[in-house]
Order: structure tokens, then sequence, then C-alpha cells
């Protein structure tokens, strides 16, 4: 499955405020929920404070990826956020986060998840991308950028 097929352009946000980790999984929460309404946010956050207590999802590079599984979907859902300024997300490496990947799964899914993972991973391995879209103008060019790797 493609990250584009996951990501609503809705759920694209270019410039987040937040300044702390916690604050930055609140306003992504915000960002997932303008495509995916009828979901919960408390639920949603909770899900996500929960995960990073077992460990921080800051894979490093400037990239951070929280995720959690919820009982009350059936599908995949994707939100990205853009931090210019970079928020200290406990990465591995030590360095400040600026591209997001919100993933939430089904409660059952345990292969399409880890899936997902892995090619948002190798999406934001590539220097060139990450640079791109740290340079991007909006959230649409944004969109544009991870729709046309996922083709190439």
């Amino acid at each position: 499955m493609k990250i584009v097929e996951l990501l609503d352009p809705a759920a694209v946000e270019a410039d987040i405020q937040s300044v702390t980790k916690n604050e930055v999984l609140a306003e992504m929460t915000d960002v997932l929920l303008r495509s995916a309404k009828d979901l919960n946010r408390e639920d949603v956050l909770s899900v996500l404070l929960e995960r990073e207590r077992l460990g921080s999802t800051g894979i490093g590079e400037g990239v951070a990826i929280p995720h959690g599984k919820l009982k009350k979907i059936d599908q995949l859902i994707l939100a990205f956020g853009r931090s210019r300024k970079g928020v200290d997300f406990d990465s591995m490496d030590g360095k400040p986060a600026h591209l997001f990947f919100l993933l939430l799964a089904p409660e059952e899914s345990i292969s399409v998840h880890l899936k997902t993972l892995a090619r948002i991973s190798k999406l934001l391995k590539d220097t060139d991308v990450r640079d791109r879209l740290l340079m991007a103008t909006s959230g649409e060019e944004i969109y544009e950028i991870i729709r046309v790797e996922e083709t190439t």
C-alpha cells in the first residue's frame, strides 16, 4: 500500500508550531482529525503517548514517526507535519525532528502496519527527499513531493 493512498491532502501541515514532543503529538492529532473526523481526539492522543512511553518514535535524521494501534478503526490512517524550527523528540541521534508522519493502525493489523512504517522510513532515508520536504512552500507541495516519489 502506498503512502499517498493513506494520506489525505487535508492531513498535511506545512507549519507545525509546537515546541515540545507532547505538543507535537497533540498538534499532529489535530492534523489527523482534519481527515479522520470520526475519531476521538483523546483516544488518539492516549495511544500515541502510550507508544512514546515505550520508546521514542524519533528515528533520527530529523524524522519522527509517531504511531499506534486503535480499536475503532478498520484501516490505516496517516498524517504528515513539518516543523521548520525542529522539536526535541528524544530521537536516537539526539537531533531535533522536523518531519513527522503520524500513523494509526487497526489493533489487529501487524503486517500492513509494519510494511507502512518501513515504506515511510525508506522514503525519508533519502536526503534529497527530506531536503525537498523541508524546503516546500505549502502542504500541497509536500503532498506532491510524496506522491511523485512513490511513482518513481
